[in-house]
C-alpha cells in the first residue's frame, strides 16, 4: 500500500531520480528494477531528507492495522533491497544511514523538482514571452544541481574514509550465535531452534580467524531480559547473531541478522525460506552470509567446509534432533537418545551426524560404568565415530570422540592425532581444547595444558572448563591457584559436583584435609554417593588421620563391587593415604587390567609421589606408556 499523502513530482540525489507519482527509479536517465514496498520506503524517505524517520512512523505509512506480516523482518529486507538497488552500504552510507533501534535517514542532499504542468487557456503567449528567463532558470538549476551532486561526492568520499577508518579499528574478531528463537508455536519445535543454533556455530568454528563462541556457553542466554552489549560484554565478544525459526508443516523460515557489539548497530539481516529437506543447504547459506559480511579471512579448504551440505528427510532429522536435544543425563534420558539416534541411521544409513551422537550417548554411558567397566563400552564409541568419519571424514566431533576413547586406552600416539585434526578442523571448537590439554596434562607438559585450557575457556566462557584449569593446576603442585579458581567457579555454579570435588582434591594437596572433608561430605550427596565422591571423602579421612571413618568407606565401595561394576582406582588413594602401600599396588594392578581412567595420571598426579620412587609404580609406569 502507498503511503498518504503521496507528493506529485520527480525528486533526485546523487545519479538517481525518483518518480513519485509513477513509482519509478532511474539512474542517469536509464529506468532501474525496483519492488513495490522498498520504493514505498524510499518515498517517506525521501519527504523527509536529513529527518530521522522512526521504524514506527515507517509501519504505520507502509504496513496498516489489518496487515498481517513480520514489521521487523519485513522492513529489514525492503531496507537491504534498496540498499542493493541503490548500491549503498550499510557500513558506508551515501543514502540510507541506519540508526540503531530508532529508525532511518536519508543524509545524501535531495533536489525536488514538480513536473511541468500543461498550461491553461490563455497562457499561451504569457508562456512565449517568459522563454527567455525559463532557459535562465534552467542553466541556473543546472549548476545548482551539478554542484550539488560534486559535494554529495565530496561529503561521501569524506564519511567512506572516516568510516573505513572506524571499521578498521573495530574488525570483527570474535562472535556468539545466540539461541534462535522459536517462532513456530509450537513448543515441541524448540529442538528445531537450538540445531539450527549449533549447526552454525558448528559451521562457524571452522574458520581459523575468527573466535566462535561454544555452544554450552550462549546457551545460558536463552530468554534472557539482558541487552544485547551486556551480553557481548559477558562473552568478550564483537558481534553477535540473533535470529529465529519458524516451521509450518515441511516449510521453514529462518531470520537472522548481524550486531555490532560496540555500537549496537545491526548491519546485516536476512530471511531464507526452505523446505525442511534443505535444512542443513540452509544453514551452509546462513553461515556463509555471516563470514562474508563480517569479511573473516576464509581459506579454501575453510569455505568447501562452510558450504557442504546435503539433502535430509524431514522425519531422518527429526529423529537425530530428538536425539541430540532431549535431555540426556541419566541412563534412562541415554538410552532414550540412543533409540532416536538408530530410529535416524534406520532411517538414512548415510547421515553421519546421527552416528555422531550415537557414539556420544555411549560415552556418556561409559563415564557412569552402565553396563559394567568403561572398556566395554569404548569400542562401541570408537566403531561408531569411525563409521561417522567413513560417511564424512570432515566431522571434527566424531574425531574428539575417537581421541577421548584411545586417551583413555592410553593410545597416546593415536589421540594426539585425533585431537590435532579435530582442532585443525574447527580452530574454535572448545570439546577439542579441553581433551588436547588433558592429553598434553597425562604427558607431564603441564604449562602447555594450561595455556589449551585457558583458551578453552575463551571459546566457552561460562562453562565449565575453569573446573579442567583448576584440575590442572592441582597436578601442576599450584595449590593455591587452583583453590581459587574453582572457589571463583563455585561461586557463581555452588552444585558443580565435579568442581568441588576437584577442590577436595587441591585442599588435600594443600595440606588442608580438614578443611576438604565437609566439602566431600557435600560432594558425596551431590554425586549420590558415587565411587569417586566416596573415594575422595575416604582419602581426605586418611589424611586427616581419622582412620576408621576412612576404612569404613573403603569397606563400602568393596562390599558394592562385589555386587556392580566399581572401579579398581577408586580404592587406590584411600591405600596411600592410609599408607598402606602394599594394597595399593594391589588395586594399581587390578586398575590397570581395567583401563582405569585414573591411570591417565600417572605421571603427574600428586597423590602417588609416596610411590613415585617404587620399582613397581615405574614398571606402571612403563606398561601405561608414560615412563
Amino acid at each position: 500500500m502507498a503511503p498518504e499523502p503521496r507528493p506529485s513530482g520527480i525528486v533526485r540525489f546523487g545519479t538517481f531520480e525518483a518518480d513519485l507519482r509513477s513509482g519509478e527509479l532511474r539512474k542517469q536517465g536509464k529506468r532501474i528494477k525496483i519492488q513495490e514496498q522498498p520504493f514505498h520506503v524510499l518515498t517517506v524517505l525521501l519527504q523527509r531528507p536529513g529527518e530521522v524517520v522512526t521504524r514506527e512512523e515507517l509501519r504505520n505509512q507502509n504496513w496498516p492495522p489489518d496487515t498481517f506480516v513480520d514489521f521487523d523482518n519485513s522492513l529489514n529486507t525492503a531496507i537491504n533491497k534498496l540498499r542493493d538497488t541503490l548500491g549503498d552500504s550499510a557500513n558506508s552510507p551515501r543514502f540510507i544511514e541506519t540508526l540503531p533501534r530508532r529508525g532511518y535517514r536519508f543524509i545524501a542532499p535531495v533536489v525536488s523538482e514538480q513536473e511541468s504542468k500543461p498550461p491553461v487557456c490563455g497562457e499561451e503567449s504569457k508562456t512565449a514571452e517568459n522563454q527567455p528567463a525559463r532557459k535562465s532558470r534552467t542553466r541556473r538549476w543546472l549548476v545548482f544541481a551539478a554542484l550539488m551532486t560534486l559535494i554529495s561526492l565530496a561529503l561521501a568520499y569524506v564519511a567512506l574514509h572516516i568510516r573505513a577508518r572506524d571499521v578498521g579499528h573495530s574488525k570483527i574478531n570474535s562472535l556468539a550465535v545466540l539461541p534462535l528463537k522459536n517462532l513456530s508455536g509450537d513448543p515441541a519445535q524448540e529442538y528445531l531452534a537450538d540445531g539450527m543454533t549449533e549447526e552454525l556455530i558448528g559451521r562457524l568454528t571452522g574458520i581459523r580467524d575468527l573466535r566462535v563462541i561454544s555452544r554450552t556457553s550462549v546457551m545460558g542466554f536463552k530468554d534472557t531480559k539482558l541487552t544485547l552489549p551486556q551480553i557481548a560484554k559477558i562473552l568478550n565478544v564483537d558481534a553477535l547473531v540473533e535470529g529465529s525459526v519458524i516451521r509450518d508443516g515441511n516449510h521453514i523460515r529462518v531470520h537472522a541478522q548481524l550486531i555490532r557489539a560496540a555500537t549496537d548497530e545491526h548491519f546485516w539481516s536476512e530471511t531464507y525460506d526452505r523446505q525442511i529437506e534443505d535444512v542443513l543447504a540452509l544453514q551452509s547459506d546462513v553461515a556463509q552470509a555471516i563470514a562474508e559480511r563480517i569479511a573473516v579471512t576464509i581459506t579454501g579448504q575453510e569455505h568447501s567446509r562452510l558450504i557442504a551440505a546435503r539433502q535430509v528427510a524431514p522425519e531422518v532429522y527429526e529423529s537425530y534432533l530428538k536425539g541430540q536435544f532431549s535431555a540426556r543425563n541419566t541412563r534412562t534420558e541415554l538410552e532414550a537418545s540412543i533409540l532416536y539416534f538408530q530410529d535416524a541411521i534406520r532411517k538414512d544409513p548415510a547421515f553421519a551426524p546421527a552416528y555422531v551422537g550415537l557414539a556420544s550417548t555411549y560415552a556418556g554411558l561409559a563415564s557412569i560404568f552402565v553396563g559394567g567397566p568403561p572398556g566395554e563400552l569404548r569400542p562401541k564409541v570408537i566403531t561408531t565415530a569411525q563409521k561417522a568419519l567413513e560417511l564424512d571424514p570432515e566431522l571434527a566431533e566424531a574425531h574428539v570422540l575417537l581421541a577421548d576413547m584411545y586417551l583413555r586406552q592410553w593410545q597416546w600416539g593415536r589421540a594426539e592425532a585425533e585431537y590435532k585434526r579435530a582442532l585443525q578442523l574447527k580452530p574454535s571448537d572448545a570439546a577439542a581444547h579441553r581433551g588436547f590439554a588433558d592429553w598434553l596434562l597425562c604427558q607431564g607438559r603441564l604449562e602447555e595444558a594450561l595455556a589449551w585450557a585457558r583458551r578453552g575457556r575463551e571459546l566457552d566462557p561460562l562453562g565449565d572448563i575453569a573446573d579442567e584449569i583448576g584440575w590442572i593446576l592441582f597436578q601442576a603442585r599450584r595449590y593455591s591457584e587452583s583453590i581459587r579458581e574453582l572457589r571463583s567457579y563455585l561461586a557463581v555454579h555452588p552444585n558443580a559436583a565435579f568442581a568441588r570435588w576437584h577442590l577436595g582434591f587441591a585442599l588435600i594437596g594443600n595440606g588442608q584435609p580438614e578443611h576438604a572433608i565437609p566439602e566431600l561430605e557435600q560432594t558425596v550427596s551431590l554425586m549420590h554417593r558415587s565411587p569417586g565422591s566416596l573415594e575422595l571423602l575416604a582419602t581426605a579421612y586418611g589424611y586427616a588421620g581419622r582412620r576408621a571413618e576412612a576404612l569404613s568407606l573403603m569397606n563400602e565401595l568393596k562390599q558394592r563391587r562385589r555386587r556392580s561394576y566399581i572401579p579398581a582406582g577408586s580404592l587406590i588413594n584411600p591405600h596411600l593415604a592410609i599408607r598402606e602401600y602394599n594394597e595399593a599396588f594391589l588395586w594399581f594392578e587390578q586398575a590397570y587390567k581395567e583401563q582405569s581412567s585414573i591411570l591417565m595420571f600417572l605421571k603427574v598426579h600428586p597423590f602417588f609421589d609416596p610411590v613415585r620412587n617404587d620399582p613397581r609404580f615405574k614398571d606402571l609406569l612403563r606398561r601405561v606408556g608414560l615412563s
